[in-house]
């Protein structure tokens, strides 16, 4: 038993150790985790880290913080994955409630705004990254691009909610993987990375199933139970006393949808959260999730923990009876906990049985699919965060089944274009980093607004 041979409290170190370096999105935190746990302690092989991702690909969810989870799980059963997958996320829930406080006391500041200015820029540009990244890995024949066209066709054109595509999408990959087709045979993933491979058996899991990870129903019935307990038990707890018009049932029942839904990371769900929290709950002005999503871009953990800051500043804006920021903390704390408890929920209960499943065609071939569509998807948010950064106004056309965002022409903002074609430009040709880019971006931000140029 791996447990016997590694002590929960020496692997946690070193789950620590990965926490604080899980920057650069789910490519660069699955980077690290593979560059540690496969290439540097052995912990784990690679055919069975890779089919770990795979599976988590195919959750709902920030995918690396699962894959933490399962790994974890497999070392140390549950209580492993706990410590592993809790880990994970504790700087950036410290990290985000720390910035959402400077942002609710200090974001009208001239400066502070400035600087999310360029931060904005710098995502957009980040995002725009992201598609290219995830196009060049997933979209490797007709069939993957025509999958990701009509991803982007549905979901920008036709405004079909983006579960039902990833759904659709995952369903013709299982049946062309399980019929054999070629173009379905390429399993999908964020890409471990470079390195020697490490085979199973060279581990100090081994390439056996620990007991612990073999099905059993009583034991799947149990934890689901417990899991289902600690995520709805609040939610129900709060609409029984404030009623389903309080913010705080609010956010409960809306991050608790999403948790279920959020097929393909975060990127893939942005845009529908931007847009729900401004339009429909006013929790958030335009434009703010964009700062939001750079505070995420900027901190250790998923960037799905942008929706903290979405829970605080709905609650800090909506606060009823309580000071605004301790409705804002307590709106944070609610919206991570009914975001991430799910997380656990599907890595407890389903990876006994997908351990079963390692090399299995239809699963391979549904998460290529689902990758592909996630292309067009992601595509979606950057052309939605590019009309809310580029330009001041926007006007929405409609014309039968066509919903469109688009851009007042004379409203575009200068400084936003060229700030973005530098980010744009630091990146692709410069290669640089997420942060130095991120970083560079809010300093010209700032500089801006001290000659006078923006304000």
């Amino acid at each position: 038993m791996s447990g016997d041979v590694l002590p929960l409290r020496e692997a946690a170190k070193i789950w620590a150790r990965i926490a604080l370096l899980s920057f650069g999105g789910p490519a660069g935190q699955i980077a690290v985790m593979h560059r540690i746990l496969v290439e540097e302690k052995r912990w784990i092989g690679e055919q069975r880290f890779l089919h770990a991702l795979n599976y988590c690909m195919l959750l709902p969810g920030p995918e690396a913080q699962q894959l933490a989870t399962y790994i974890g799980w497999l070392l140390h059963r549950t209580r492993g994955g706990i410590v592993a997958g809790g880990l994970f996320i504790l700087p950036g829930v410290v990290c985000i409630m720390a910035l959402s406080w400077i942002y609710a006391l200090f974001g009208k500041v001239g400066t502070v705004d400035a600087l999310f200015f360029g931060l904005k820029a710098a995502v957009l540009a980040i995002v725009l990254e992201a598609v290219v990244r995830i196009g060049r890995r997933s979209l490797r024949n007709r069939i993957m691009i025509a999958l990701a066209g009509a991803a982007f066709f549905l979901i920008y054109i036709l405004s079909v909610p983006f579960p039902a595509i990833v759904l659709g999408a995952g369903l013709i990959g299982y049946f062309g993987g399980r019929s054999g087709v070629a173009a379905f045979r390429a399993g999908g993933g964020h890409g471990a990375g470079g390195g020697a491979m490490v085979a199973d058996a060279d581990t100090l899991l081994g390439e056996a199933l620990p007991d612990h990870a073999r099905p059993d129903l009583r034991r799947s019935l149990r934890v689901s139970a417990i899991c289902l307990l600690l995520w709805l038990t609040p939610v129900a707890a709060l609409l029984l006393l404030l009623g389903p018009r309080d913010v705080f049932s609010q956010i409960a029942i809306f991050f608790s949808t999403m948790a279920v839904v959020t097929f393909g990371g975060a990127y893939a769900v942005l845009a529908y959260v931007a847009q729900q929290a401004v339009s429909s709950y006013h929790w958030l002005q335009p434009g703010e999730m964009l700062d939001g999503l750079g505070m995420a871009e900027t901190t250790p953990g998923p960037l799905i923990m942008v929706l903290q800051f979405v829970g605080f500043m709905g609650a800090y804006r909506h606060p009823g009876l309580l000071p605004p920021l301790l409705a804002g903390t307590l709106g944070g704390l609610l919206a991570t906990w009914v975001t991430f408890i799910p997380c656990f929920l599907w890595i407890f209960l389903g990876a006994p049985y997908i351990e079963r499943l390692r090399g299995n065609a239809a699963l391979a071939g549904a998460l290529a699919a689902i990758t592909a569509a996630v292309v067009g998807v992601v595509l979606n948010l950057a052309l939605w965060f590019a009309v809310h950064t580029l330009f001041g106004q926007v006007f929405a056309f409609r014309a039968g089944p066509v919903a469109l965002d688009l851009p007042v022409l004379a409203s575009v903002r200068p400084w936003a274009v060229i700030l973005a074609a530098a980010a744009l430009f630091a990146m692709f040709r410069l290669k640089a980093g997420i942060i130095p880019t991120l970083a560079a971006a809010s300093a010209a931000g700032v500089c801006l607004y001290l000659a006078g140029a923006v304000s």
